[in-house]
């Protein structure tokens, strides 16, 4: 059974958006996403800096979020809002680089992360949907 079947399995031994394999790597992701921001001038408090923190801790609180609700179809709205955050993240990181905020290669790495991370929320997705033609 793959780790995004788990997720929505009524059997499985996920019982919390914490032990889904997705959350803990967004919740990683934002982590990053604070130490990367924190090193920005002290004027982006406010501005880009906050921006790009509120969305990367959208994309784990809408997992978290969605994983609450108990129809399916809440769930898969709130896992599209996450995908929708992720994307967000990937936007204000290729303005940081434009700006001189971060390096190319730090965005590189980030960005191809959360691209991987988008596949396995459509993914995650997917598996979700399943359950609600069930």
């Amino acid at each position: 059974m793959k780790t995004s079947d788990k997720a929505t399995s009524k059997s499985s031994s996920i019982r919390h958006f914490y032990d889904l394999a997705v959350w803990k790597e967004v919740h990683s992701l934002s982590v990053q996403i604070y130490k990367i921001t924190a090193k920005f001038p002290q004027k982006e408090v406010y501005g880009m800096s906050d921006q790009l923190r509120r969305a990367s801790s959208s994309v784990g609180a809408n997992i978290a979020e969605g994983f609450g609700r108990f129809h399916y179809k809440d769930k898969i709205k709130f896992y599209y809002n996450a995908r929708g955050s992720a994307c967000e993240v990937q936007s204000f990181l290729f303005l940081a680089k434009d700006i001189g905020y971060v390096t190319k290669d730090d965005v590189r790495i980030i960005f191809s992360k959360y691209e991987t991370l988008n596949k396995k929320l459509n993914q995650f997705i997917k598996t979700t949907q399943k359950q609600l033609e069930k």
